[in-house]
């Protein structure tokens, strides 16, 4: 037990639940870790996933989220439908090394923030252990600086979603209000911890570095351009940024009928074109049909 879950506020929703002993947090887990998958995964950035088709980026999804965004593609695990495994500090550190004995790039920790101080420990003894790919902190981008602070030196890659610009919109599809205000704050952390991109020997995958996504919703165009400006003119070429068009309706949306179709290319070509307009140059676009349901994984427990 960590004495972080016992007044819960590891993230800025901060609802100060005693998960130690049980309780529930809004992300819909107590203290105890649960993850749904761990596998070599194809379809993260190509500096993470490489192009190797016997690797990937070693993925380790877990259960529970501090977002709860209406769309969300992981909805199963995101909202406990599906639960996974139960793993311990000592498990999880197992499974990493699994990860990269099957020719993981890096160690991809998804959906990480309510279990920070697990995952911590795992990190640090599998560093004490010797192991050699990088960690990547995957996550919705909702963060509280000083989480992240408690990070640094310890996590290699930051691969945070933006996903809004307007909070009236975070508010209306992710329940939170103050969701551009805490992204950004986090952001800054991170880019001060991992600033100078590093790859490895072929230039092809990342070793240290801040790659920002930003998932075009649609009917959502200004704020996605927002997006990218803020983040462009923040951080220059020092960060990457990820615009992504595989939103897909996973299941039907009944208050914001907006959100049951998938992306048009007129919508998404817009924010791209947009992003070259501005400058950017380090960045990553997905090209043709990429909102197809093998983006999102069968959660059964692989590798738990």
């Amino acid at each position: 037990m960590y004495k972080e879950y016992e007044k819960c506020m590891l993230c800025p929703r901060e609802c100060k639940v005693n998960r130690n002993i049980g309780e529930i947090g809004i992300c819909g887990m107590t203290g105890n870790v649960y993850a749904a998958r761990a596998s070599l995964h194809k379809w993260e950035e190509p500096c993470l996933s490489g192009s190797d088709e016997s690797r990937g980026a070693g993925t380790v999804f877990f259960t529970g989220c501090n977002m709860g965004c209406v769309y969300c593609q992981n909805f199963v695990i995101s909202n406990c439908e599906t639960k996974g495994k139960e793993v311990t500090v000592n498990r999880l550190t197992d499974i990493f090394f699994e990860l990269e004995q099957k020719g993981a790039y890096n160690i991809d920790l998804v959906t990480p923030t309510h279990f920070m101080p697990t995952i911590k420990a795992a990190i640090e003894k599998a560093k004490n252990r010797g192991i050699s790919v990088p960690f990547v902190y995957n996550t919705g981008g909702y963060e509280k600086t000083e989480c992240i602070k408690e990070l640094d030196g310890l996590i290699d890659i930051y691969l945070p979603d933006f996903k809004y610009f307007d909070n009236d919109i975070s508010g209306k599809y992710s329940g939170v209000q103050d969701y551009f205000q805490c992204a950004s704050e986090a952001l800054d952390e991170m880019v001060r911890q991992c600033r100078v991109p590093e790859f490895d020997e072929s230039g092809e995958i990342m070793k240290k570095g801040v790659i920002v996504r930003h998932l075009v919703l649609p009917g959502n165009v200004g704020d996605s351009k927002n997006v990218v400006k803020y983040i462009y003119e923040t951080y220059g070429d020092s960060v990457f940024i990820s615009i992504m068009n595989q939103y897909t309706p996973v299941r039907k949306i009944p208050d914001y009928p907006q959100l049951n179709r998938k992306l048009t290319k007129e919508e998404y070509d817009s924010v791209v074109d947009y992003a070259i307009e501005i400058g950017v140059e380090n960045g990553f676009v997905q090209e043709g049909d990429t909102a197809e349901e093998s983006f999102i994984p069968l959660f059964e427990c692989e590798g738990i």
